[in-house]
């Protein structure tokens, strides 16, 4: 009996460490959905995540929690929502008739920045609950949330002190865009130690500025683009050759067998053809084109291939996958579900978001700055937009649609019109109340 009793024992125990898998989270900065030759875009040319999306289950009706980095970014780190996280934009306005925002560098403003990363502090995100497990975990590229250590990582290349210009990322913005030496210095610990790795992979790419290599640039200028598009294509197109550069490290030194890689957008982007800006409904605005985006897992002879068009996923799923996939529990306060669940997906059959202002109006507050919520549900998508906020401009922009100016409510059927030309809600009254009690139920900001 003691002898079955120690076998079950055994059988019980969660993955040992050595046999975990590694997980390498990948996340494009402002790039929309359609915007891959696998989606079929007309001129740009991602052969890089075309294959990737061959070998992973690819879902192609992913949505992320927020049409803005930050909060998105916190959404995917932590498996929390917006209104629960409470990041629900990237700076921080200060109140009254005053105009700015607190600076990070000033020894008084730079308090409300600290309240907003000790409370952040406070979450087991991704990289303290794999710490725990073991894992060696590396920040490259986009970070907001102050020194990435103090939120488990083990290695990071931000260093987020607002005197040398920390804000979003700063020295770590560079990888990719100058290399992926500081990722292969990392791979070359980790093999020395024998743990484990996660890497939270966030280039600054597509993202501006566009200043791709000259001969991408002129690639796609000689395809009759304007020259803020055909920026915007070539940065696309880097964006994917270094991906490639990344998975070829990986198969070289025999780790690509047992990775897990993860693909997301933080938000979309729609590159205006007569400045080096985004153009309208796109991102800071929860429609298709802000906050779809294709979300892949990819790991071999575990994850079968599979381009899934029907099934909603959330990025809201990501932080659960990954927890699962390695033998770790999922914390409670995380709602998503696991990506390789199809059945489970399914039945869910919705996905929710919070859209605020760029910057926080209030860090105690988090409807303070909220222009609109949103969820999809099967084919329809339900807009509900907050009075006070609803279109107010950034940087002289505004987020409204520019048939609603008045924050109407709004119903799409995204699947027919997935760039929502045609708003339904006064044809089916009956679907905006039904959809309505959906997401009040999920979150209601009274």
């Amino acid at each position: 009996m003691n002898r079955f009793l120690s076998l079950l024992v055994v059988l019980c125990l969660p993955v040992m460490a050595e046999e975990r898998p590694n997980v390498v989270l990948i996340l494009s900065d402002d790039q929309s959905w359609t915007d891959y030759s696998f989606l079929g875009h007309k001129v740009i040319e991602t052969p890089v995540l075309d294959q990737l999306a061959r070998e992973s289950l690819t879902y192609t009706r992913g949505y992320v929690t927020s049409p803005l980095c930050r909060p998105s970014l916190a959404s995917i780190f932590s498996g929390l929502h917006t209104p629960v996280h409470g990041i629900t934009g990237n700076d921080v306005r200060k109140k009254g008739k005053a105009k700015g925002k607190f600076n990070r560098n000033h020894p008084e403003e730079g308090r409300i920045h600290e309240q907003i990363y000790a409370d952040f502090e406070k979450r087991d995100g991704l990289a303290r609950l794999l710490g725990k497990a073991g894992y060696l975990s590396l920040q490259t590229g986009k970070w907001w949330e102050g020194k990435p250590q103090r939120h488990g990582f083990t290695h990071a290349m931000t260093h987020a002190d607002p005197a040398k210009g920390g804000r979003h990322g700063d020295v770590g913005l560079k990888i990719s865009r100058t290399g992926i030496k500081p990722i292969q210095n990392f791979l070359d610990e980790a093999k020395e130690e024998k743990k484990p790795f996660f890497i939270w992979h966030a280039p600054f790419l597509p993202h501006t500025p566009h200043n791709p290599p000259k001969e991408l640039f002129d690639k796609y200028l000689a395809k009759g683009e304007s020259k803020f598009v055909a920026r915007y294509y070539a940065m696309v197109e880097w964006f994917d050759q270094t991906c490639g550069e990344l998975f070829e490290d990986l198969e070289k030194r025999g780790l690509a067998d047992n990775t897990i890689i993860i693909y997301v957008t933080d938000n979309g982007w729609i590159q205006s053809a007569d400045s080096g800006r985004y153009a309208p409904l796109s991102k800071q605005a929860p429609y298709e084109m802000g906050i779809r985006t294709p979300l892949m897992i990819k790991w071999p002879g575990k994850v079968s291939p599979k381009m899934d068009n029907d099934t909603l996923v959330s990025s809201i799923d990501i932080a659960p996958t990954i927890l699962k996939a390695v033998g770790l529990e999922v914390p409670k306060p995380m709602t998503g579900l696991d990506l390789r669940d199809t059945g489970a997906l399914k039945k869910r059959n919705v996905v929710f978001g919070f859209d605020g202002n760029h910057d926080m109006f209030d860090v105690n507050d988090r409807t303070a700055n909220m222009e609109s919520r949103y969820l999809v549900q099967g084919d329809w998508k339900l807009l509900l937009h907050d009075e006070k906020n609803y279109g107010l401009p950034y940087a002289g922009k505004s987020a409204a649609h520019p048939d609603n100016p008045e924050g109407k409510t709004e119903l799409y059927n995204v699947k027919a019109d997935p760039h929502e030309k045609k708003n339904l809600a006064e044809e089916h009254p009956e679907k905006v109340a039904a959809l309505t009690k959906v997401l009040d139920a999920w979150w209601s900001p009274k």
